[in-house]
């Protein structure tokens, strides 16, 4: 099974996209904010892989082609942003300053947490872009000196508790402005989080789009300086 989904250019695709679809009509079925379509995909998959030996670089192959659309597909979300110019502009000073607050508190926590767990400063070096998408966070990790395997899977579980805990959150701190929702879950929470953005409304998906672009900009510089802190 493994050499035929290894020379396959479809099966991977095809695993993926029917765990993501599974995922989906759980979630729409019952609405639990923890049937995640993304997170239950990608235990199917695992599973699936386990079930029938199937190395990981077989699957990776297989599927490659899904993965070139990751690019294109998170230009896309441009898109509701150019639609709500307007309002960035209006809002301009604010959400600067959100992104900011956002992506330092992240940076300042991770320092915090791996000097409470005593991790060394690869492992640091590797958490530091866990709320960035995961090009730029790969390409971080690997010009500072991380573990580019490590920062991927900590950049999804974080994407996808964003994503879960995004309305829950919001409910619980009377969280009501469109603007404050979709900058927390773009700059929290990247691509997997601006999804649930969209999915609140367009002005939450343009703002989160928006807080992609820039904190990941300011994610690069400033991993760049907190990389010596510890």
């Amino acid at each position: 099974m493994n050499e035929v989904v290894q020379n396959s250019t479809i099966i991977g695709i095809v695993i993926s996209l029917l765990a993501f679809e599974i995922g989906v009509v759980l979630r729409t079925k019952f609405g639990y904010a923890v049937l995640n379509p993304l997170l239950i995909s990608i235990i199917l998959v695992i599973g699936f892989m386990v079930a029938f030996h199937i190395d990981y670089d077989s699957y990776v192959m297989s599927a490659r082609y899904l993965s070139y659309l990751l690019t294109p597909a998170t230009v896309a979300l441009a898109v509701p942003l150019y639609q709500q110019m307007q309002l960035l502009k209006d809002n301009f000073l604010a959400v600067m300053l959100g992104v900011f607050s956002g992506v330092l508190t992240s940076l300042a926590s991770i320092l915090l947490l791996c000097l409470v767990f005593h991790m060394n400063h690869a492992e640091y070096i590797t958490l530091l872009p866990k709320s960035i998408t995961t090009a730029i966070g790969m390409s971080v990790v690997e010009e500072l000196g991380g573990y580019t395997t490590i920062t991927v899977a900590t950049i999804i579980v974080t994407g996808i508790l964003g994503n879960v805990l995004a309305e829950p959150i919001c409910h619980l701190f009377a969280i009501k402005s469109p603007i404050a929702k979709g900058l927390a879950l773009g700059t929290s929470a990247h691509a997997i989080g601006t999804s649930k953005a969209m999915q609140l409304g367009e002005v939450e998906g343009a703002m989160a789009s928006l807080a992609i672009v820039v904190c990941g900009i300011m994610t690069v510089v400033g991993a760049s300086v907190f990389a010596n802190f510890l």
